[in-house]
């Protein structure tokens, strides 16, 4: 390795060169590797002191990263604080008690708050900023698990009274408190939903960066918000949690801080049994940019460490591995010493005075104040960059034996009563034996000393949190004539649907009252939409600004970087890019600063690939526009299987704040966006829009007069572009959707002309917001058997509309099925069902049986099967569309 890197960089002083190295030699041969690994360690640090330019270490031994010298005075009362700090543990545990003892099966998790406990109370005590301080307040992502403990610490706020405790996980009647935090089911309390694993690391990263975003771009101060985010070691298995890291660093995120709860635990066991999960972390972090600060041992270890003058504990330390380290926690004090010691006489000499039953009671750090606030002091100093603080701590803490560091402890429900008098004994709690087994609450009283300590600390910092305002927010809907063009047609001239939505979203950033809150969100695909217009003209956000020419500089549309850019080009990630939208379509609540984003991405991969995180956004209330471009399953012709799309829009359905639209038409398109906008703004409601567009290049149309009511609905009758028979043989009506509209509309053409057949067609725009109203007429008729009976929009728009119904659309034949209950007309729908393929799109088309020729051959086959028509003109039609009956199922293939 050596002679390698001489090789490439020569040495300019071969004798100095081996005077270090046989010095480096001398000190082990003297002194021992530990006492080299030291002071070459120590060299690097005073190096990179130096700006030599080494790069940093990206692990350290397994130690605290701040020597006891180094640490601050704890400025609270830190007695107060351990009790206020153990009522909340117990009304922590109390809470998901009583819930399951009341409720079986109810569920609730007591360990992950017990360990945890100190991380959040030093940070709620000291650092955590609320909504009415200067800065604006920070933002936490708190681990879902440890719900419980947030919710016993608003008890002796008095933000939530005994009856909400007693209502935890039961939301049905609307007053209960959620099992995790869900912003959507608590809108004044919880800021941001994070409890699906590996979620919340990724949003607290983008919203970070958000931040800097409305900062830089001047839409709002949040220069000194930070954001702080609690997660577990077993949830950084997840990719989601750590794929990320490398954003917060290339961004400077120095405001972004991650509290990682290393209880060693997860559900079912150890995270690393035979490794060591905090040395991991700290590679990951630290190799990722991250500083890294380690809170291993509590301050009974001080003395031990002073005493290691020969490096044996550190050493031990180093080798012993995490499922070992929970053995020890449910050990006694000889069996500790034994194996601990590993026949070491150094580290018997280490461990001499410190008695057998004391073994047990060293602490971790992330169980003692001091250490922690020294950790998060320095974590909030530190301005090159992320922090990343690794506490371990054990799982169960103070809550018992069958409990600490048990591999059953995150599944146990309810203490009996033995544990329960252990866990009052431990906590000092004034609480009679008599009342024990109903685990009651504990308020020590508003005006106690701990009430009125800990409501001081909140008040010095600006306030409770989690609290989450939503303000009235003070945008307003455009007016019509951004939305006129596509109303007015685009002529003889032929488009995508994806390009008539680009030049609605270039009206919408020129609009002088929302222009600059709008956010276009692109995941490295604004050429292939046709946005790279906008580079030039609103530019690409940049937190550091453009340093380097580019490459298209002499062009009108060169990529412009800038530090005040509007677009967020996030590079090949949608993952990264759902984060962004959430932060952004979150903004309202978050800063009280409305922004409107606007995702364009490749169909196939949102719902599909990002599905958990739009589910995210929804439960976070967030508000904006998902743009799904090349959409459907026979439009994005020539990249197969893997990237088309034809089922997104049932994805979709799942989501309910979620409306879903599959237009044909630029005007459709901008009726749809126009009422998204009436809705966010002037009505101030949350929700998603999810709309469809496709790459498919064809005549759009002026909008039908009385058009818009349909459009949002779900569906209206278009103007026949082909005169129909006046004496037809049978009539029957034509479902068509998006690109495929075309299709149907070639259909009704030739059914007219060919087969005297008068078929009318209507464009369904979305066959969710059908099923939806539909589903509602359906309730309420189920429930009110003597009212006034509601009839579904479908059904109503139907009535007297002769003939069966045919509906095709470039989407999975489930997608029209939805509302088959409530077509009163007999139903045939044709969809894009099985795997996706390479070809031309008339291939595909006919391939999936959605094509012109398939639309007018099951029409004919549907007359004939309700004894219209005869069979040989079905038959006659096979012949001249070249058909075979037996062409194979697309589902099979």
């Amino acid at each position: 390795m050596f002679d390698q890197y001489k090789s490439q960089l020569p040495d300019i002083d071969p004798s100095e060169t081996e005077e270090w190295l046989e010095s480096l030699e001398s000190l082990i041969d003297v002194d021992g590797p530990q006492r080299a690994a030291y002071v070459l360690r120590a060299v690097l640090s005073r190096a990179r002191d130096l700006n030599v330019g080494v790069p940093p270490l990206i692990q350290t031994p397994y130690i605290n990263t701040i020597p006891v010298e180094e640490e601050p005075e704890f400025p609270g009362d830190e007695m107060m604080e351990k009790r206020i700090r153990r009522m909340i543990r117990w009304n922590a545990m109390a809470m998901v008690q009583r819930a399951n003892k009341r409720f079986p099966g109810i569920g609730g998790h007591i360990s992950t708050y017990a360990s945890s406990a100190s991380l959040y109370e030093v940070g709620f005590n000291h650092f955590f900023r609320g909504p009415d301080s200067s800065t604006g307040g920070d933002q936490l992502f708190i681990q879902g698990h440890a719900a419980p403990g947030i919710y016993a610490r608003a008890f002796l706020e008095g933000r939530l009274s005994r009856e909400k405790l007693d209502s935890f996980r039961r939301e049905t009647n609307g007053a209960g408190l959620s099992s995790y935090p869900h912003p959507w089911l608590m809108p004044d309390f919880w800021q941001f939903p994070t409890v699906s694993m590996g979620l919340g690391a990724m949003a607290a990263i983008y919203q970070a960066r958000y931040n800097r975003y409305l900062h830089n771009r001047g839409l709002t101060d949040t220069s000194d918000c930070r954001v702080w985010a609690f997660l577990g070691d077993g949830e950084c298995d997840e990719p989601e949690t750590l794929g990320a890291l490398s954003v917060a660093t290339r961004e400077g995120l120095n405001n972004l801080k991650f509290v990682v709860n290393c209880n060693l635990q997860r559900l079912d066991g150890p995270v690393r049994g035979n490794g060591k999960v905090i040395q991991e972390l700290e590679a990951v972090f630290r190799g990722a940019g991250w500083h890294v600060i380690k809170v291993i041992w509590g301050p009974e270890w001080d003395p031990i460490f002073a005493n290691d003058v020969d490096g044996a504990l550190v050493k031990r330390c180093n080798e012993v591995v995490d499922g070992q380290f929970q053995k020890y926690s449910v050990s006694d004090g000889a069996y500790i010493r034994k194996d601990f010691c590993n026949g070491d006489p150094a580290m018997e000499l280490l461990l001499k005075n410190i008695p057998d039953e004391a073994l047990p009671k060293l602490r971790r750090g992330g169980h003692s104040y001091r250490k922690l606030y020294a950790a998060y002091k320095r974590a909030i100093e530190y301005t090159d960059g992320p922090v990343a603080i690794l506490c371990k701590t054990v799982k169960g803490w103070t809550l018992g034996e069958g409990f600490e560091a048990s591999n059953v402890t995150h599944q146990m429900k309810k203490l009996d009563l033995d544990h329960l008098r252990m866990f009052r004994d431990t906590l000092e709690l004034p609480i009679p034996d008599d009342r024990l087994e109903e685990a009651p609450y504990f308020h020590p009283g508003d005006q106690s000393d701990e009430v009125k300590y800990l409501k001081e600390r909140r008040h010095a910092l600006g306030g409770s949190l989690p609290t989450r305002r939503a303000p009235k927010t003070p945008l307003n809907c455009p007016e019509d004539k951004i939305f006129e063009e596509a109303f007015k047609g685009g002529g003889k001239a032929e488009v995508s649907t994806t390009m008539a939505f680009v030049r609605l979203l270039r009206g919408l950033l020129r609009d002088k009252k929302i222009g600059k809150n709008v956010v276009p969100i692109i995941p490295d695909e604004g050429r292939t939409f046709g946005m790279d217009a906008l580079f030039r003209e609103v530019g690409i956000y940049a937190s550091m600004g453009q340093k380097y020419e580019p490459v298209d500089a002499n062009h009108f549309l060169y990529y412009r970087e800038s530090q005040n850019g509007q677009i967020l080009e996030e590079g090949i990630t949608e993952a990264g890019s759902m984060a962004s939208f959430q932060a952004a379509g979150t903004s309202y609540a978050t800063h009280a600063t409305t922004t409107i984003p606007f995702y364009l991405f490749y169909s196939m991969f949102g719902f599909q690939r990002t599905a958990d995180q739009i589910w995210q956004c929804g439960d976070a209330r967030a508000r904006g526009f998902l743009l799904g471009c090349t959409a459907g399953r026979t439009t994005l012709n020539g990249e197969g299987l893997q990237h088309q799309d034809g089922h997104s829009l049932l994805y979709a359905n799942a989501v309910p704040s979620c409306r879903a639209y599959d237009p044909a038409y630029a005007y459709e398109t901008s009726v749809i966006v126009r009422d998204g906008l009436k809705r966010m703004l002037d009505k101030d409601e949350d929700g998603l829009y999810y709309i469809t567009l496709y790459n498919e290049n064809y005549n759009m149309p002026a909008m039908p007069e009385g058009a818009e009511e349909g459009i949002l609905k779900g569906m209206y009758k278009l103007p026949s572009i082909t005169p129909l028979p006046e004496k037809p043989e049978a009539k029957l009506q034509l479902f068509g959707s998006g690109t495929i509209l075309q299709s149907v509309r070639n259909a009704q053409q030739i059914l007219a002309e060919q087969y005297n057949i008068s078929a009318e067609v209507w464009s369904v725009t979305s066959y969710q917001q059908l099923y939806r109203d539909a589903r509602r007429a359906a309730r309420h008729n189920r429930f009110n058997p003597r009212g006034k009976k509601h009839v579904p929009y479908v059904t109503e728009v139907l009535e007297g509309a002769e003939g069966p119904v045919v509906a095709a659309s470039d989407w999975i034949s489930e997608l029209p099925q939805i509302i088959s209950d409530f077509v009163p007309n007999r139903y045939v729908v044709l969809g894009t069902d099985g795997y996706g393929r390479s070809d031309t799109r008339e291939a595909l088309r006919r391939h999936f049986e959605v094509d012109t020729a398939s639309i007018v051959i099951t029409a004919l086959s549907t007359l004939y099967r309700e004894g219209k028509i005869k069979a040989k003109v079905v038959n006659e039609a096979m012949r001249s569309f070249e058909w075979s009956k037996d062409k194979p199922d697309p589902v099979t293939l």
